[in-house]
């Protein structure tokens, strides 16, 4: 290491915090609060990271807010369902420290700090296995008011370009009603006129709308108080090296705008620079070859944690059911050379009217299963890339990818190759380069599913979640509705990492293991940086950033010596 015992270093904290999204500032925000004096560090030049372009849910069971919204949820519950999804996997400590102390950690940041969740009613777990809940799990963030950061709101990253509107406006899930049918009723013009007299002020002095949801609601909240708190966070100061001397992690190099900074951490060291990212080396080991053209996320996520870390003897965890966390997306190069990578969350999918085909022109999939769980069939199949097909009415209705509901001109879609066209289904057939029999034989299978709500292949239609993400107005099935007249449209769609599964080996505590088992004294992670705690699988909305929030929180509270005081006093939750 280029330091030793006599050196002297540049400057000294008590707690250094690599990476300022979700994971980051919450470790720097608990460590404060604990008494700690801390130093973020952020490559790029804002916060946020994946976070900042997600939906900002957390998955977290047993919590108070659900009870209080009425969904009454429960850990026993919780550890039932990963059971059936885990199997032996599911006694790993770190699950069981995540949900022990998840819901008190909640409280926490609720008594603390002014990031505040809140349950809906009907949020679905992912998969359709015993102990699974329907609500109350998976919560959502408060919105924000970004006005109150001032100038620091250009620090918060802004989602992803393809789901901002009017110039920069957010659309939450439940804004989509009536931005459609603005005159279908007195509420939705209310509504509508509310949301566009916000938007032409916020213009007036900001890039973007300032009335944040979702993800970057969570992420703005995280920065409030970080100003609030006066937190020293270093913008584009990068990290190099950590410094270890003899089997203690006691600093880290660190690239500035100026040169090499050498920073003492006396207590530790937080990595939380989210995980594999954009890392060709990383995405080569780690990831399938057909998934490691696109990722979601920024692109200064370059696995910097995780590779110092294994230089410093911490051991990278492989061994999982995924690599990653996976999202399928469809891809469009703009006029203005941008590349839009769409990840198909559920406004599409899951909706009557579309179906996924692979390179044979047969259905491989449920198409409205969880986002990861499509991916996982599509690389199980060999369907990379895969089709989603539609007749004319689905893109009217709910339009398909970056084609947005109600579109009427759809040319520049298709003279950018991103969205083919066929007047009939042996047109169509030849577009996407399959066989024109099979396609039309599976449309027909697919068709007399919809006449009867059943689809005898894969089930789609019948789990809460599918139900949940579908059409209910749409009968006898939300999720099916006959493919009719043409013309027929498809778009190609890819695997995605929305977040490496794979990452540095911890502990309970969040402190990076070696290949022995013991901890790397004075080294924690968090996050993406993190191996996953559900060994890979995606159980729910919300539980990549649930345990970032956890295992942050846990680190930090090590760090400053507090965190077996506050377990005594917080008992795990046994119902």
């Amino acid at each position: 290491m280029p330091l030793s015992d006599d050196r002297s270093w540049d400057g000294e904290t008590d707690l250094l915090i690599i990476g300022a999204g979700v994971a980051g500032m919450t470790a720097a925000l608990v460590g404060t609060l604990e008494g700690l004096r801390v130093v973020v560090c952020e490559k790029s030049d804002m916060v946020g990271g994946t976070t900042a372009t997600s939906a900002g849910t957390v998955w977290i069971p047993g919590s108070h807010r659900s009870k209080a919204a009425g969904v009454p949820d429960t850990v026993a519950a919780a550890r039932i369902y990963l059971t059936g999804m885990l199997g032996d996997d599911a006694s790993d400590e770190r699950l069981s420290a995540y949900l022990s102390s998840g819901p008190s950690v909640l409280d926490y940041l609720e008594r603390k700090t002014s990031v505040v969740f809140v349950a809906p009613p009907v949020h679905p777990d992912y998969r359709n296995l015993p102990g699974a809940a329907i609500g109350g799990r998976a919560l959502g963030v408060v919105p924000f008011d970004g006005r109150k950061l001032g100038n620091d709101f250009i620090r918060v990253r802004p989602p992803r370009r393809e789901f901002l509107v009017l110039g920069g406006m957010m659309v939450g899930k439940n804004d989509i009603p009536a931005l459609l049918k603005p005159f279908g009723s007195w509420g939705n013009f209310r509504h509508t006129l509310g949301l566009l007299a916000r938007q032409a002020g916020d213009r007036l002095t900001f890039k973007r709308g300032t009335r944040l949801t979702m993800g970057n609601a969570l992420v703005a909240r995280l920065l409030y108080d970080i100003r609030r708190l006066a937190v020293d966070i270093r913008y584009g100061t990068a990290l190099q090296e950590l410094v270890k001397i003899s089997d203690e992690i006691v600093g880290a190099i660190l690239t500035t705008p100026t040169g090499a900074l050498a920073l003492r951490a006396r207590k530790g060291i937080v990595l939380a620079t989210g995980g594999i990212g954009w890392s060709e080396q990383l995405r080569e080991r780690f990831l399938p070859e057909n998934t490691r053209r696109y990722s979601l996320a920024p692109e200064t996520n370059t696995g910097d944690g995780l590779l110092a870390g294994e230089q410093a003897c911490g051991k990278i965890d492989s061994k999982l059911y995924s690599p990653a966390l996976w999202m399928p997306s469809s891809v469009m190069k703009q006029f203005d050379g941008h590349l839009s990578v769409f990840p198909h969350i559920m406004l599409d999918r899951a909706k009557p009217g579309l179906l996924a085909v692979g390179g044979n022109g047969r259905r491989f999939v449920n198409e409205a299963n969880s986002y990861h769980d499509v991916v996982q069939e599509m690389l199980r199949s060999n369907s990379v890339p895969c089709f989603f097909v539609c007749d004319r009415s689905f893109i009217t209705d709910f339009g398909l990818g970056l084609v947005h509901p109600g579109t009427r001109d759809l040319r520049r879609f298709m003279d950018a190759g991103y969205l083919l066209e066929g007047g009939t289904i042996a047109d169509l057939a030849k577009k996407i380069g399959v066989d024109g029999e099979a396609l039309a034989q599976t449309i027909e299978r697919y068709n007399g599913y919809a006449e009867t709500g059943v689809d005898e292949e894969f089930g789609r239609g019948m789990s809460e979640l599918n139900r949940f993400n579908g059409d209910p107005t749409n009968k006898p099935n939300p999720c099916l509705r006959k493919i009719e007249t043409g013309p027929y449209y498809a778009v190609a769609v890819w695997p995605s990492d929305l977040a490496g599964a794979v990452g540095l080996r911890t502990d309970s505590r969040a402190r990076v293991l070696q290949s022995s088992g013991a901890p790397l004294k004075g080294l924690y992670a968090a996050g993406a940086d993190a191996a996953s705690i559900f060994k890979g699988t995606y159980p729910g909305p919300g539980t990549m950033i649930g345990p970032a929030l956890v295992f942050a929180w846990r680190a930090a509270m090590d760090a400053a010596g507090v965190l077996d005081n506050h377990l005594d006093n917080y008992p795990t939750p046994t119902d």
